[in-house]
């Protein structure tokens, strides 16, 4: 994982968020894909990056994708580690609600062992 880009790419984020106002800009779809790209092209650095880099609004900001990142690459030990994180940023994970965010990433996987790997066509 390219942690320079993903930092950019949250910094654009944020900038974006700023000039729109708070209201949902293209430039915050844009933004979103390109973490998700950045995130799930190598699972075991992006899991590295979580437990050893990864601040408190990063944190929150991956709460975002995270769910479509793991639908993307279901992979239990992602979502196990981003879960851990909540003892790190207990304030991060309450005022953004990323319990509700968790559970999603679980049933993914959940739904995944189930049913097996999902077939995704060209448009995701």
């Amino acid at each position: 994982m390219n942690v320079e880009k993903f930092r950019e790419v949250i910094a654009r984020r944020i900038y974006v968020e700023e000039i729109s106002l708070g209201e949902w800009a293209d430039g915050i779809e844009e933004c979103c894909e390109k973490e998700i790209e950045l995130l799930s092209e190598d699972l075991p650095s992006t899991i590295e990056f979580l437990q050893n880099e990864c601040t408190a609004d990063e944190y929150s900001w991956i709460s975002e994708v995270i769910d479509d990142i793991v639908d993307k690459n279901p992979s239990r030990e992602l979502v196990e580690c981003y879960k851990s994180l909540m003892v790190k940023f207990p304030e991060e994970y309450e005022k953004y609600h990323i319990a509700g965010i968790i559970e999603i990433c679980e049933n993914i996987l959940k739904w995944e062992e189930e049913n097996g790997k999902k077939k995704r066509n060209s448009c995701g």
